[in-house]
């Protein structure tokens, strides 16, 4: 993408999200720019509209101004509106689709540069979407199975010869849930997925665990020593053991790039597990994934880098 001149950048975020604050004030202080902060849920406690007329279209919010003038968009973890609440349950679902519809259409709508454009992003978090596209953009991935039948499920862990982990099919956000690798106990209670379809996969004996920060192209890639620590299993466990600054293969960067270009990102955050085998397997990508404790690790530009796409139009490839 070619360089842009600076316009305005709207960060649309929930009220407090670290990231979004670190972000404003990189761009503070890299650019002097004040981005505009929303927060969806105070929609419609703060009023909005939308004209359309000969001269073309404008926006506004009562609380914030600019959004005519913004050039870039950070879709950060947005909350639906909070709609109050009425005495008719179809009553209240009315007007949160209304109210969500308006807003998202509101946003969505301004000709800017999104990370991510919303829709890829929604699809993307689709963990079925993502593991099958990167299975096709030359990745190594772990045998795998999505289910919610307790006897397919059981079937395909006695199938395997090694050990199988479990974990949570959606990205959205939840109580955090850990990988686990499944115990005798665990078969005993696959009935339960009945109504939370789950993941199923092959453990994969790592060297190391490896967290990827993608934007338009340029990799922030950071070795997280996993195995060293109890982090053996989700790396996400223990941040105490050693972060440093990685390079990846040319051939990975290259199934990188053909993943996220497939899935329609400029931005995500993947994780990739190095096998004792060698192979570098694709585990997931979260399109709006946590960074920061990366960049406090290893001191790696991530926000800078973010911070330049927004204004510019070219993430930032060295610190």
């Amino acid at each position: 993408m070619s360089a842009r001149s600076p316009g305005a950048v709207l960060i649309v975020a929930e009220s407090g999200d670290l990231h979004a604050d670190a972000m404003a004030s990189m761009l503070r202080n890299m650019y002097g720019l004040n981005p505009i902060r929303l927060d969806m849920r105070d929609f419609p406690r703060e009023c909005g509209s939308f004209r359309l007329d000969r001269a073309g279209a404008a926006r506004s919010m009562s609380h914030i101004a600019g959004l005519d003038d913004v050039t870039a968009v950070w879709w950060r973890r947005p909350r639906p509106c909070r709609v109050p609440g009425g005495f008719l349950d179809g009553d209240d679902d009315f007007r949160q689709a209304e109210c969500d519809g308006f807003l998202q259409g509101l946003l969505w709508s301004i000709p800017a540069v999104w990370v991510n454009d919303p829709g890829a992003d929604r699809t993307a978090t689709r963990k079925i979407v993502q593991l099958d596209t990167a299975r096709r953009s030359g990745f190594a991935i772990p045998e795998t199975l999505i289910t919610n039948d307790p006897d397919e499920a059981r079937s395909f862990v006695d199938s395997r010869g090694g050990s199988v982990i479990y974990k949570r099919t959606g990205t959205g956000r939840a109580e955090f849930s850990e990988t686990r690798i499944v115990s005798r106990e665990d078969l005993g209670r696959f009935d339960t997925i009945r109504s939370a379809p789950t993941t199923f996969q092959d453990y994969v004996e790592a060297e190391c665990d490896l967290r990827v920060v993608w934007i338009d192209g340029v990799e922030w890639a950071v070795r997280i020593d996993s195995q060293s620590g109890a982090g053996w299993v989700d790396s996400r466990l223990d941040t105490s053991v050693a972060f440093t600054r990685e390079r990846l293969p040319a051939s990975v960067s290259k199934s990188l790039t053909t993943l996220m270009g497939a899935l329609g990102l400029v931005f995500g955050v993947l994780d990739i597990r190095l096998g004792l085998d060698g192979e570098y397997y694709f585990l997931e990508v979260n399109p709006q994934g946590q960074f920061a404790y990366l960049e406090i690790k290893t001191g790696l530009p991530i926000f800078a880098s973010l911070a330049q796409f927004l204004v510019h139009g070219e993430a930032m490839v060295s610190g």
